[in-house]
């Protein structure tokens, strides 16, 4: 598998440059054994070492760099940068679509600059998946796939168009089309290429993703993760991304998962000891004897959830496994061939009995990993599913109002709905409102799929139905899933339970989950119900799922379906019935859940490579809705200004050809202050566009109906509804509103200080208000500030509503890189305190001294921070200042990456 591109001219200062034969072919290689001290890195580490070798430039990087990394000290704190050059870029329309109305509005910005519209070009090959914008409008129903990819296009049309069009005019830019999959799984089941070959050399494929799920492909052992659409913008332009040498987590795998235990529960169990452990801005490396026991798919689900351990890569090394895994996906032999070779020859092939060395390490024997759920709110936040009920008693009652009645010691508000297609019921709080088999996590995974399917089948063959009040969705993340659920017969019992086809793509994981019916959200609603999701994703954070959705629960696929079938979280599956079979015997889980064995010949039986060499044989052709698109040409996109799903990006109105100095921030107000766990979901939501708020009353203004707003997450490229949208998730928290609104107020509110008392105001008016007033802004946030989703939008909507600074006690990885990527600061609170101990509770006038010593070349270790309250007394602090390589100085002090990029491409002094 060959891509054409750009190819490094290396000054090979260590004489690592040479030739690999693999049968009629000769590549160019650079071999880590010309570099002493390789031998025992990480295999993760060798990938960067080699990286470093073949991009030697002698100025981003250095010969300095690639002694550090060969003489690396696994106890030291990563201190030393390095410039690291992804051989490709993937990302999916969400996050994709503001990176090409970028580099189209860089292509303008060239021009204005006096530079060459050609320069603005992916220099690495880009591929974007369209999987974030298929919505489940239509569930439970035969024709429920049709119809939802009918509503998708009719929706979507403009952003199609639109990246159509990138596909003509940008070089080595390719679009795969919707209805194909899930990016991460079509990222493995056919565009990782594990050693990549171009202009006559073979490397190993790195990647970054804009999705923090690209980390899935460190299954197939490629280095990839996912980045902020900010950076991947910069890599796309040939930017290396900078980034410290990293410590290196060795997780030991031993022992064989039990009978009963699915991928989904060992990966909860790696979760939660993760975090627990602590591997923020580390790799975790799996290794041992235990490795060749893991199955491909189930390495993919380990490696996915790595942004939910929060380390920056959870990848395996490359062995049999994986060469069994491509050959099955359809990969040709002749590659095959060379990933082998290559792997050898490079000391990357896993060897169990030659050891890495690491920085930490940890084990984990798969035997003792017993079924798990995860909620009700973070994905580390681990169950077992024999304590489900009894966590369900406990944690409802933060969901539920103060005084709510009880029934046998649980909160209790029964309500009757009658429906015309579904009948009378009654719903509760705890009921199971959406059952969601959906995700890249797990809907990769053969063993997870065909088990629930063969659930699904032994629950339909005793009588058993899914409770009138769920909303189904199976959503699977490629086609061939499709395919071997045909040809084991099993998609009739799936649908019986109402798991119809509903799309190929993100749908409940995202937020893509669609109206509930409008009876059930009724009866929620007024009701002030804690209905409940399940489903079998990676983030189940709060807001997310649905809005008619207070408790959220990650699980795997067959215990997706077993909730559907009980109806409630207020169950348990040992004790608990799920119904009567035609006898009238009563029917456990245990009854229906399928043997080890029987899902092993299953897939054996049902999968195949031609099911894969046929579903991908034209990818990037798309279906007839896709080729009759009307597409614009041209170098310059022609913006149309009535639309409201692209939009001409206003980073760049009013550039320089040289940066402006910075400068400090004074008499700054507070946008938010912000408890700990914030999201990028928090801060930037991607799910439905609630009536009333800015975004909404932007779109109406613009002669959108409400059932035509479609989601925040669809309307990324268009700037005016997204900083709308930021800091408008409805569950977001801002303490600043406590001090007047008793026990405060949920959604996307504060407090505009322009106005006298500061009264209560959407945070989009408040920002108006300060701006025009020339009042600069920060946010003051707790701990893991920005977790979550690799959203650029969390960044870009911050700086476009005028904050300068973040001050949080800390940051997660992607977000604190993408703050810096837009011009804003982030600094964090001094060890141990936080705004709340220092007394700080967000009325205070904020000047932050320090700043202009980046004008000088250096960054200061912190900043001056005065807090001025209302009766003139201060608060004093020195703010650790988050800027940590050279490099994210340089993009700071030119206003953001893109400002950086833009210079060095027209010629500007950087």
């Amino acid at each position: 598998m060959t891509s054409g591109a750009h190819v490094s001219t290396s000054n090979d200062t260590f004489g690592a440059r040479g030739t690999l034969e693999v049968g009629d072919n000769s590549y160019e290689v650079f071999r880590l054994s010309a570099l002493p001290g390789t031998a025992k890195l990480p295999y993760s580490l060798k990938v960067l070492a080699e990286n470093l070798l073949r991009n030697e430039d002698g100025k981003n990087i250095t010969a300095d760099q690639i002694r550090a990394i060969a003489s690396w000290d696994p106890s030291a704190e990563p201190s030393i940068e390095i410039q690291y050059t992804p051989a490709r870029v993937i990302m999916q329309d969400f996050t994709g679509v503001p990176c090409i109305v970028d580099l189209a509005t860089m292509r303008e910005a060239i021009v204005a600059l006096g530079g060459d519209p050609d320069k603005v070009n992916p220099l690495a090959p880009s591929e974007m998946v369209i999987d974030h914008s298929v919505i489940l409008d239509v569930f439970g129903r035969a024709d429920a796939f049709e119809r939802n990819v009918e509503l998708e296009y009719q929706r979507n049309g403009e952003r199609y168009q639109f990246l159509r069009w990138g596909q003509g005019a940008f070089d080595d830019f390719k679009v795969v089309p919707p209805g194909t999959g899930i990016v991460h799984q079509v990222n493995i089941e056919h565009l990782a290429r594990t050693v990549m070959t171009r202009g006559g050399q073979a490397y190993p494929d790195t990647c970054v993703g804009t999705d923090s799920h690209t980390t899935m492909v460190n299954g197939l052992g490629v280095l990839g993760w996912g980045v902020g659409g900010i950076e991947a913008e910069a890599a796309m332009l040939g930017q290396p991304v900078s980034m410290l040498i990293p410590r290196v987590v060795g997780f030991k795998l031993t022992g064989e998962i039990q009978p009963g235990v699915t991928a989904t529960d060992v990966v909860l169990t790696v979760t939660e000891m993760l975090r627990d452990h602590g591997v923020v801005g580390k790799f975790v490396e799996f290794y041992g004897n235990g490795v060749a026991e893991v199955p491909l798919a189930n390495r993919a689900t380990l490696g996915n959830m790595s942004p939910e351990f929060g380390s920056t890569a959870a990848i395996f090394p490359i062995d049999a496994e994986t060469i069994d895994y491509m050959r099955l996906t359809g990969r040709s032999e002749e590659h095959l061939a060379l990933v082998e070779a290559y792997a050898k020859d490079q000391g990357m092939w896993h060897d169990p009995e030659n050891e890495p060395v690491f920085s930490e390490y940890m084990e984990l024997d798969l035997g003792t990993v017993v079924p798990s759920i995860a909620g009700p709110k973070r994905p580390q936040d681990r169950i077992l599913l024999s304590e489900a009920k009894q966590q369900y008693r406990k944690d409802i009652k933060n969901y539920v109002a103060e005084g709510t009645p009880e029934k046998d010691g649980v909160p209790s508000t029964p309500v009757e709905v009658v429906s015309a297609e579904r009948g009378t019921f009654t719903l509760d709080h705890g009921a199971v409102a959406v059952a969601g088999i959906t995700s890249c996590t797990n809907t990769s995974n053969p063993s997870v799929m065909i088990g629930a399917a063969l659930l699904a089948r032994n629950a339909v063959e005793k009588g058993l139905t899914s409770k009138p009040w769920v909303k189904t969705n199976m959503a699977p993340g490629s086609q061939v899933v499709t395919d071997y659920f045909e040809k084991a017969g099993l998609w009739p019992y799936l649908e019986k339970l109402g798991f119809y086809l509903g799309g190929y793509g993100c749908t409940t994981c995202i937020g893509n989950t669609g109206p509930l019916p409008e009876e059930i959200s009724a009866a929620v609603n007024d009701n002030d119900l804690a209905a409940t999701a399940v489903l079998s994703g990676n983030r189940n954070f709060e807001g997310r799922i649905s809005p008619d959705v207070k408790m959220n629960y990650l699980a795997s696929p067959p215990l997706v379906i077993a909730y559907a079938i009980a109806g409630t979280m207020d169950f348990d599956f040992e004790s608990d019935a799920l119904g009567q079979d035609t006898a009238g015997n009563d029917v456990f889980l245990k009854d229906i859940w399928p043997s080890t064995q029987e899902i092993n010949d299953t897939i054996k039986s049902a999968i195949n490579s031609e099911m894969f060499t046929k579903s991908y044989a034209d990818v990037f052709k798309g279906d007839d809705r896709w080729r009759s698109l009307p597409t614009p040409e041209g170098k310059i996109f022609d913006w149309n200004d009535e639309s409201t799903y692209v939009r001409k990006a206003p980073y760049f109105e009013g550039m320089t050809a040289q940066p402006q100095p910075v400068g400090d921030i004074t008499g700054a107000r507070v946008l938010a202050t912000l408890g700990d766990s914030v999201t990028t979901d928090h801060i930037s939501p991607a799910g439905a566009i609630k009536s009333g708020t800015p975004a909404a009353q932007y779109l109406e203004s613009h002669g959108i109906a409400r059932k035509d707003f479609n989601s925040l997450g669809s309307r990324r490229g268009n700037h005016e509804v997204m900083v709308r949208g930021t800091f408008a998730n409805i569950r977001l928290r801002n303490f600043l509103l406590d001090a007047i609104v008793e026990g405060g107020v949920s959604g996307g509110y504060t407090r505009d200080f322009t106005q006298d008392g500061g009264p209560q105001a959407f945070i989009y008016d408040a920002s108006v208000n300060y701006q025009k007033a020339g009042t600069p802004l920060v946010v003051l946030g707790g701990k893991e500030y920005g977790s979550g989703s690799s959203r650029d939008w969390a960044a870009k909507g911050t700086v476009l509503l005028g904050v300068k600074a973040v001050i949080a006690e800390s940051f997660e990885r992607i977000h604190r890189s993408n703050l810096i990527g837009m011009g804003v600061i982030p600094l964090q609170f001094p060890a141990g305190e936080s705004y709340a101990s220092l007394g700080i509770d967000g009325t205070e006038t904020f000047d932050i001294a320090g700043i202009t010593e980046l004008n000088e070349g250096s960054t200061p270790a912190t900043l001056k921070v005065t807090a001025t309250k209302a009766d003139g007394s201060t608060v004093e602090f020195d703010a650790v200042v988050r800027i940590d390589t050279p490099g994210e100085a340089d993009y700071y002090r030119h206003g953001g990456i893109l400002q950086y990029v833009l210079r060095n491409m027209a010629g500007a002094e950087a």
